[in-house]
């Protein structure tokens, strides 16, 4: 099975001089997941601790060599670093990010340009960015910058794209429960990226199931983050193969590592938000390989 390495303590700010290095979560085959136990499924698949106050998280995921995190600015800047596990003179040498607001207002500042990100909000900073720094306005009502990045072999431009600029699609019936709208940031035909494609899903009230008939895309892996989700409520998040199904319960800001032969579907105890994110063989929406819910085992 995957282990993991725990992430050191990290004081934040810019005078932090040795970054904790991410956590570890390796790769495996499907097989693998067969005989897990809850403990195991979730030290492998699930990430507990995205966003901590003051700092700058990090999981290094070997599907599609992913790197996940969060920022939790408070009354000073926080740097993104440097980790020595990408044996790089920066962090996007050779990758490029995409970063989405689900707190209060901040800004993020690359190579000293600074954007100011609302909730919902997301920037595309491309490869070769050689500085990057997380903000707050208001220490009561941190920002918390979600991110995600790739490996890359060429530049694209940095772009802020609004929720209100990010195609914003309504889908979904009351019937099934899954009205929501759906927010595509970058992909073909949105901010620009080397194979980084990310977006977001809300759910509206009284809807609870996302992603549903489920799918899966062996071309490419995904991470979830659930978010705005009560503290008292939980997302039931499906994975494993269509036939050999397994399940994870999560809480409001934790994260998933979707590999590409699990799918990735999902019912809450209340309506939730989730921020997707995918890298892989191509940054094509819809190259998904669908599964008829009466398959579903």
């Amino acid at each position: 099975m995957i282990t993991t390495v725990p992430t050191e303590t990290n004081t934040g700010g810019h005078d932090s001089l040795t970054p904790p290095q991410p956590q570890q979560r390796y790769a495996s085959s499907p097989t693998a997941i067969t005989g897990a136990s809850t403990a195991q499924l979730r030290d492998d698949f699930l990430i507990e601790s995205v966003f901590r106050s003051g700092e700058v998280t990090a999981t290094y995921s070997h599907y599609d060599r992913m790197l996940l995190g969060g920022a939790m600015p408070i009354n000073e800047p926080l740097d993104l670093p440097n980790y020595s596990e990408l044996k790089a003179d920066f962090f996007l040498q050779r990758r490029e990010i995409g970063i989405i607001n689900v707190g209060g207002s901040g800004s993020v500042t690359a190579d000293g340009v600074a954007y100011e990100l609302d909730k919902l909000d997301c920037l595309y900073i491309g490869q070769g960015c050689q500085t990057v720094s997380f903000s707050s306005y208001d220490p009561d009502r941190p920002a918390q910058f979600y991110w995600l990045s790739a490996p890359a072999h060429r530049p694209c431009p940095t772009r802020l794209v609004a929720s209100t600029d990010a195609m914003p699609t309504e889908m979904g019936t009351s019937e099934a429960a899954n009205q929501r709208t759906i927010y595509k940031y970058i992909h073909n035909g949105g901010a620009e990226s080397c194979q980084l494609v990310m977006g977001l899903t809300a759910l509206k009230s009284g809807s609870v199931w996302n992603t549903m008939p489920a799918h899966t895309h062996d071309r490419r892996s995904e991470a979830y983050l659930y978010f705005d989700l009560p503290v008292e409520q939980r997302v039931i998040h499906l994975m494993g193969q269509a036939t050999e199904t397994r399940h994870l319960l999560v809480a409001d800001r934790e994260a998933i590592i979707s590999p590409p032969w699990s799918i990735h579907a999902g019912c809450g105890t209340s309506s939730y938000s989730f921020i997707w994110g995918m890298a892989g063989e191509n940054k094509e929406f819809t190259d998904m390989d669908a599964i008829p819910i009466s398959a579903l085992r």
